[in-house]
């Protein structure tokens, strides 16, 4: 079954959803400041965006939804292909690693 979120009737729909790359990080979270409350007074209606700028720091940064932009498909691919070659390097060196076990532990 597939994981659904259900947005309150008289709310906009998000721009964005969770785990979405952008110019400024990963999307992790939303809030929705509706209407007719005192934050959106103060701040303006709408939704705004938790992102993970660093997914090795725990800091988070807060967005208004216009100031976002997705990542291109190009910039999207890069980050991609550098992350998967970063992995890789790790399980080249892991495998080295394991194949340094001496007595056959690694091999059995």
């Amino acid at each position: 079954m597939e994981p659904t979120i259900s947005i309150p009737q008289g709310w906009k729909y998000p721009r964005f959803t969770f785990g979405q790359r952008t110019e400024r990080g990963v999307i992790i979270g939303l809030k929705y400041y509706s209407e007719d409350t005192l934050l959106a007074h103060e701040f303006g209606e709408g939704w705004r965006y938790v992102l993970l700028p660093d997914k090795n720091c725990e800091d988070e940064e807060y967005h208004l939804e216009d100031a976002l932009e997705l990542l291109t498909p190009q910039e999207l691919k890069a980050q991609i292909e550098a992350e998967i070659n970063k992995r890789l390097r790790q399980v080249e060196l892991l495998t080295h690693e394991l194949k340094a076990i001496p007595g056959g532990i690694a091999n059995g």
